[in-house]
């Protein structure tokens, strides 16, 4: 499968990577073993010991590096062989160790050129930093390609049907946009004069009874990261005197049928000791309809589809398809771009 390689990827939240332990993920059809040297900087090598190809991740880290479980042979953060307990260590004995950046609450891996290796060019998102930001994170593995869950975020036209707790009329008649500007893309949705659920007054803090304007804006850039912007207002009133919350939905594929769906919400420390709870339940609330009901019913449109592609199965485009469409092509745009610039095979 083309995968977009020289891009930064969501590999991990920072909190699963600990002090002193090997952590395994699969990304883009690539083993990786996860781990902090001692002075907490982390790690990214390829989870495959060249000689009988034993998971690493399985071994212990020594002084600094990993050691494999099956023959002892030890690699440096760097990816070198630096111990061979059985004679001298083999000039070609090395894994490929990836270049990594821990920003925004999270690991994040580059699958491509280490030359083009920048940390600067990771997508922002700055309310995921946790000098300001007490931050909830969490975490599902879906079984369906990751453009799935990128359609299921910009076209959030589905949470009247899918969402029976968000089925009203003005969710039914909200306006809808769908831009871009350069390769960001925007899916905008405003809901007017709604009578929302309880938990939405209080979240917005407006008082029950009171007609609520809502807004809905997400915000894509390839190859899958999301920044869902939340408020609401009393109707009428301008957005600057309602409330507003973020929340991050960012998508690493795992294969070509397997997806890491990282999700993540946000509280200013400055709330005090308050906002900490606040997001660690607010990440608990998002779980339940995403395991119970996103999660499905993309896994069964993944099945449904088969081996076969989205564009081979002619679908069917509505107005509501802008946003996520806009997204599929520019990311498609840049595999193309990155694999004519590969030398040939």
């Amino acid at each position: 499968m083309a995968y977009l390689r020289n891009a930064w990827y969501l590999a991990a939240w920072s909190s699963e990577v600990r002090a002193a332990e090997l952590f395994q993920r699969r990304l883009l059809d690539e083993p990786l073993v996860l781990y902090r040297l001692s002075d907490g900087t982390p790690v990214a090598l390829q989870d495959r010991c060249p000689h009988r190809f034993a998971p690493l991740h399985m071994g212990k880290i020594v002084d600094d590096g990993v050691q494999c479980p099956y023959h002892g042979l030890q690699f440096s953060e760097s990816g070198t062989c630096v111990a061979n307990p059985h004679g001298p260590v083999p000039g070609a004995a090395r894994v490929r160790s990836y270049p990594v950046a821990e920003r925004y609450s999270a690991i994040w891996a580059w699958m491509g050129d280490p030359a083009q290796a920048t940390p600067d060019s990771i997508t922002p998102f700055e309310f995921l930093s946790p000098e300001h930001w007490c931050v909830g994170t969490g975490y599902l593995r879906i079984n369906a390609h990751y453009e799935l869950e990128t359609d299921n975020i910009l076209d959030l036209s589905h949470i009247e049907f899918l969402h029976p707790l968000f089925a009203s009329e003005a969710v039914r008649a909200a306006k809808v946009q769908s831009l871009h500007e350069g390769d960001t893309v925007w899916s905008k949705r405003f809901i007017t004069r709604d009578t929302p659920p309880d938990f939405i007054y209080t979240g917005f803090n407006i008082p029950r009874g009171e007609l609520v304007d809502r807004w809905l804006d997400v915000r894509w850039n390839a190859p899958a990261n999301m920044v869902l912007n939340v408020g609401g207002v009393i109707s009428g009133q301008p957005r600057e005197k309602g409330v507003q919350l973020q929340q991050a939905h960012v998508f690493t594929p795992e294969s070509a049928t397997t997806t890491h769906y990282f999700y993540a919400v946000s509280f200013p420390r400055a709330m005090g000791p308050h906002a900490e709870q606040l997001a660690r339940q607010s990440v608990e609330t998002l779980r339940g309809p995403f395991e119970s009901e996103d999660k499905p019913i993309v896994e069964a449109i993944a099945r449904n589809m088969g081996t076969q592609s989205f564009w081979d199965l002619k679908p069917l485009l509505l107005s509501i398809d802008g946003a996520s469409v806009l997204a599929r092509r520019i990311l498609a745009k840049k595999i193309d771009a990155e694999q004519s610039d590969q030398p040939p095979a």
